[in-house]
């Protein structure tokens, strides 16, 4: 009779035991913004070379895509040519943004979500955070990882600033709701402010990042002063521009 019981109080307990979490993650999205130009070999060209020059960017990394400038939209044909050809490059096409009613039933047909993101430029400081006024009152979580960071991997402080004592690899990412410090190299992308915090920066030993971001500001690989690679340097923001100097 008590074993009787036991198993029943042990099936009872397994229907209770939720088999999945849901958690929230950070996720950087390279977005192409379509010009009103034709999606002809010319453009094919123009993006092969944009691949050749930043691989680690581009190759294999979620991709939007945004029709801002295009009012007139894509030909269903056309637009179905060009996510079938971002695919062949290996470009993981995930989403649409700023399409219009035809625009979203291709995008539908292909497997594409529509997505809102935020915009480009840093938002106002009274808004600059979406997170709620409890996620505020937090203490910072502040995250010091004393290993290297290898590519493919992604290591995030929600809610302070993520220092890294070693080499961060190429194709890796760190992203920070407050400052990041890298004492080594740092070849990956590195993404701070991620809560809209204007105030952080991001250091390193010796410069040569894949993009830097803060606050939604970036710069990539190939807009980065020769002058600052393999130094030391630190990056902030000054009146919405991401700006970048040498330390010593």
């Amino acid at each position: 009779m008590q074993r009787d019981r036991s198993r029943a109080r042990r099936d009872t307990a397994s229907v209770d035991v939720v088999p999945f979490r849901i958690r929230g993650r950070f996720l950087t999205a390279i977005a192409l913004r379509l010009e009103n130009g034709p999606i002809d070999e010319a453009f094919f060209t123009a993006l092969d070379d944009q691949l050749k020059s930043t691989p680690h960017l581009l190759a294999e990394a979620p991709m939007v895509l945004d029709f801002a400038n295009v009012p007139q939209g894509l030909d269903p044909d056309e637009f179905r040519h060009l996510v079938d050809q971002l695919r062949q490059r290996k470009v993981r096409v995930f989403g649409v943004e700023n399409a219009d009613a035809r625009q979203q039933e291709t995008a539908s047909e292909l497997g594409l979500i529509q997505v809102q993101v935020g915009r480009d430029a840093p938002l106002p400081r009274d808004r600059s955070t979406g997170r709620s006024k409890a996620d505020r009152l937090l203490p910072p979580d502040n995250k010091v990882l004393t290993r290297p960071v290898r590519s493919g991997q992604i290591v995030v402080a929600e809610r302070g600033d993520l220092t890294v004592i070693g080499p961060v690899s190429s194709g890796a990412e760190l992203a920070a709701s407050g400052s990041i410090h890298v004492y080594g190299p740092l070849r990956g992308r590195a993404i701070a402010g991620v809560h809209g915090d204007e105030t952080a920066r991001i250091f390193c030993h010796s410069l040569n990042a894949e993009l830097l971001a803060i606050a939604g500001l970036y710069r990539t690989s190939e807009s980065i002063d020769d002058g600052l690679r393999n130094r030391s340097v630190q990056v902030f923001l000054d009146k919405d521009k991401l700006c970048m100097e040498a330390l010593g």
